[in-house]
């Protein structure tokens, strides 16, 4: 019962972090070291990784969820140029996550390898901390060029995308590369969070894929409980985030990201301070 009791906190942990710019990453670590993982028959160093890549998946079926009559090209509900401009959409989403793609099987490995401490995590919290402050005290007399997702252009969303391979660093949060890249080029807060949230459906399907895939193809077997672990973690993950994403939403339409940024700088702090004296390695 304890294992599940982890897996319910972290699937907890994902689906409130993986939609807000703060780095679900950096708290799934923290999580996962207070808990005492890895550690146990359950929590191995081989599935650990697999666990933490595959429960976001759980998070990006509360997009398809919420969002799936606005993604679905096919639905009879949508006149002909409706279908058309949802066509053109998952172009532009294709397209954006081009340079993740390329730039992810080429360093992602290395990056998990080299970076994935708390020096890095803490750092990037931090940092992206203080330009979520800075970035929305230059936009606040700004009004956003972009205030509709389909009035992205593939130039735009490709520009985007290279703002999402920020995030292949640990810490970075890919939400919060995406937004801000976003909110720069010009995109409202809604949309940027919007077209940040379709981006996330091709990338995490691919990771969760590529993970599991290596997992069994280097003769990796999910014991009984480590199956149930990894189902009631994809479960409440999804269940979290489909509440959050639409907290979220309503939030930013009356506020801004400061709010964020002031909390990256706090919880940077905390997790360096917690690296330091050997509670997060």
């Amino acid at each position: 019962m304890l294992d599940i009791l982890k897996s319910i906190i972290i699937g907890i942990v994902e689906g409130i972090t993986e939609f807000l710019p703060v780095s679900s990453t950096g708290h799934i670590i923290l999580a996962e070291a207070l808990m005492g993982i890895p550690g146990g028959d359950v929590w191995t160093n081989s599935f650990k990784p697999v666990f933490d890549y595959a429960i976001q998946l759980g998070a990006i079926f509360a997009v398809i969820q919420l969002y799936f009559n606005r993604l679905n090209p096919f639905s009879s509900q949508k006149t002909s140029r409706e279908r058309f401009q949802t066509w053109r959409l998952w172009i532009k989403v294709v397209v954006g996550v081009i340079p993740a793609v390329i730039f992810g099987l080429l360093f992602n490995d290395f990056m998990d390898a080299h970076l994935l401490n708390f020096w890095v995590v803490s750092a990037m919290l931090i940092i992206y901390g203080i330009a979520f402050i800075l970035i929305e005290n230059r936009q606040k007399n700004i009004a956003p060029k972009i205030t509709d997702v389909n009035k992205i252009t593939f130039k735009l969303a490709l520009f985007i995308g290279l703002f999402q391979v920020l995030s292949l660093v640990p810490g970075t949060s890919r939400s919060g590369a995406t937004i801000l890249g976003a909110v720069i080029l010009g995109a409202s807060r809604f949309v940027a969070a919007e077209f940040s949230f379709f981006l996330s459906i091709p990338i995490m399907f691919g990771v969760t894929f590529l993970k599991v895939g290596s997992f069994l193809l280097d003769g990796g077997r999910f014991t009984g409980m480590q199956s149930l672990v990894f189902l009631v973690g994809f479960i409440v993950s999804w269940l979290v985030a489909f509440f959050a994403i639409k907290v979220m939403m309503r939030y930013i339409q009356n506020n801004d990201f400061k709010i964020f940024g002031w909390y990256r700088i706090v919880i940077g702090i905390v997790f360096l301070l917690l690296g330091v004296i050997g509670v997060v390695k």
